[in-house]
């Protein structure tokens, strides 16, 4: 009788869930929306769900992004782990960087290819200065504002020296909000000092792990083949596709929305957030 019943339903196979967790962090856009908790939750808690579950396995490839996005997606694994009581096996593909790295924290045992990008445990921001450029095409800045740093770091108004201070001040707070999760998550396993973990540099595959950002070289299907036996389930856990997602889908592709005036009014938007997602994928040699 064992042999009718169907593989994924026979008690003694072991499942690991899969997830993948891919892209940049929070750089929501109209045409191309960013990793973010809202787009994630419902797939980890079909994942922790799953039947027969001996543990949940994350494959990340991010080079990073939204500080909060990335804290509160770390939090809800965490949370569905202990209420769940399953252990988390993080994979790093190319890259899990900044944000990306903060996810993969999340993992109660973080693996990683040779050739994988970790680290980057840094807070990074900038803009730029057009004050120049606007008086060389003869136009004149008009600004209006309650509140007397309301216009910080305005790209058209001369760099205000006060104004760095301030964001500097702000991403050392994030900052220490970030080395502060690495070294609660990570504990004794960092091996490392301070001044070479957290300066926002990154590190291949081998050096991360006798850093201690990582447990050990290993790839998804051999980890958990040899962890759980050859038998082992690997669902991945993807999003919905049925037919209601599928006509969103469909109206929401970038030739449709381009019949709205609105969504042409976007594009410079676009246009400036997809190469601001190519220079942090850049900036790690993708």
């Amino acid at each position: 009788m064992k042999e009718l019943i169907p593989e994924r339903f026979q008690p003694g196979i072991p499942v690991v869930p899969v997830v993948r967790l891919t892209g940049v962090i929070g750089a929501v856009t109209p045409l191309r929306p960013g990793m973010s908790l809202a787009g994630v939750a419902r797939l980890l808690e079909r994942a922790f769900a799953s039947r027969n579950a001996k543990a949940v396995a994350l494959v990340i490839n991010s080079p990073g992004g939204s500080p909060v996005q990335s804290r509160q997606i770390y939090l809800r694994i965490r949370q569905l782990a202990a209420e769940k009581q399953l252990p988390v096996l993080v994979f790093v593909e190319d890259v899990a960087a900044s944000g990306g790295y903060m996810i993969a924290c999340a993992g109660d045992e973080i693996f990683c290819d040779p050739s994988s990008i970790l680290g980057s445990i840094g807070v990074v921001g900038g803009t730029f200065g057009f004050q120049e450029l606007i008086k060389r095409i003869g136009v004149e800045r008009r600004l209006y504002t309650a509140g007397a740093h309301k216009a910080m770091l305005d790209p058209f108004l001369p760099e205000n020296p006060d104004d760095v201070a301030r964001v500097k001040a702000l991403q050392r707070e994030i900052h220490a909000i970030f080395i502060a999760l690495v070294k609660q998550s990570r504990g004794a396993r960092l091996k490392g000092s301070d001044d070479v973990l957290f300066t926002g540099e990154y590190w291949a595959g081998k050096t991360s792990v006798s850093l201690g950002l990582a447990d050990a070289i290993g790839d998804l299907r051999s980890t958990l083949r040899a962890r759980y036996g050859d038998k082992i389930r690997m669902p991945v856990i993807a999003p919905s596709a049925g037919l209601l997602s599928g006509l969103l889908r469909r109206r929401s592709s970038g030739a449709t929305m381009l019949q709205s005036p609105d969504a042409i009014a976007g594009l410079p938007d676009e246009l400036i957030s997809a190469l601001e997602r190519r220079a942090i994928w850049a900036k790690f040699g993708f």
